[in-house]
């Protein structure tokens, strides 16, 4: 995984001022939010991690990280994005009266993105949110994203677009949901809908929230909440899924100038070992021609299963070469636990 669109790993903003949009209240203090809204909001919590310094993911998202996750049962589970927990040793909970509790990883799914943890207590008096149909948030509809806080960390948005994201750590979602305005703290926050149910975890800040060839504007990327539920009680059960692993290559694909640029290598992945360089110019994979990151993407997952042998075709100061690459498990390549 790699950190946010503005250089940040853990969520917050690097933006300081006035917390524009944080949502007002009527004169006399009557909230204006939903009531179906307010009765969740205790759920969503925030998650504090630290990461050994020798872990790989401690040098691009940093040995302490900050967040947000959301109660999701009786039992003190919590759904989160993953980033914040990758590689933790030790994960903590604080809800929005300030009591905290230590928790556990229980599952992480590299290809959606969600990450779960336990806490080793129900925290008393949190109502579970339960999961909405993200799908019924079309462009324009409004919503609430929320950090832990209760109504003063909420914020009403709408939404600005649901279309395909291509992350350029090999992550692709097919239906990601945009949100305007931006929210500051947006790593793990909740995306509830106005009937108070959970629509989307907060991933990414963005500046291009209105899509391609529309003003910029920033806004923020969350994962559909409709994306967990296929895969839910494989995690729980199994802590990642029970289908063989994606083919994993450990480089960060960048689009210049109508080129698929190699932006930066993982130390140690397959690249790596295959003598791959910041620069290089990737034009084909099995001889099949790469016209975005998304497509390479596909094509690279329908190569077969992790640990298939794939061949480049690369461009190096204006020299063409190929190479093959046995791509790796990316679950492997993250170390967790205090081992």
């Amino acid at each position: 995984m790699a950190r946010g669109l503005n250089g940040s790993a853990n969520g917050s903003s690097q933006w300081h001022g006035n917390e524009q949009g944080v949502e007002a209240r009527r004169p006399g203090g009557e909230s204006n939010m939903p009531p179906e809204v307010i009765d969740v909001l205790p759920a969503v919590v925030g998650v504090h991690t630290t990461i050994p310094e020798d872990r790989r993911s401690a040098q691009t998202l940093g040995s302490e990280r900050e967040g947000h996750g959301v109660v999701i049962d009786d039992e003190g589970l919590i759904v989160t994005i993953g980033y914040l927990i990758m590689e933790a040793d030790t994960i903590t909970i604080t809800n929005s009266e300030g009591e905290s509790l230590p928790a556990t990883i229980i599952g992480y799914d590299y290809e959606s993105g969600f990450g779960l943890v336990r806490t080793r207590r129900a925290f008393p008096d949190v109502r579970p949110m339960p999961f909405g149909d993200s799908d019924a948030l079309s462009l324009r509809s409004e919503a609430y994203v929320a950090g832990v806080g209760g109504e003063k960390a909420a914020l009403k948005v709408k939404i600005a677009g649901r279309r395909e994201f291509a992350g350029y750590w090999e992550y692709l979602l097919d239906n990601a949901i945009f949100t305007v305005p931006a929210y500051p703290l947006w790593g793990g926050s909740a995306l509830v809908g106005m009937d108070g149910t959970l629509m989307g975890v907060g991933s990414l800040l963005v500046q291009e929230a209105l899509g391609p060839g529309a003003p910029a504007f920033p806004g923020n990327m969350y994962v559909p909440i409709n994306r967990l539920k296929p895969v839910f009680e494989q995690l729980v059960e199994n802590g990642k899924l029970s289908t063989p692993s994606r083919p994993w290559l450990g480089l960060y694909t960048v689009e210049h100038m109508g080129q698929l640029v190699v932006g930066g290598i993982s130390d140690g992945g397959p690249s790596d070992r295959a003598g791959l360089k910041r620069g290089d110019v990737l034009q084909a994979l099995n001889g099949e021609v790469l016209d975005d990151v998304a497509d390479f993407y596909r094509k690279l997952w329908a190569s077969g299963p992790a640990g298939t042998a794939i061949t480049l075709r690369m461009e190096r100061d204006n020299d063409a070469f190929e190479v093959t690459v046995r791509t790796g498990d990316r679950a492997t390549y993250h170390k967790y636990g205090k081992d």
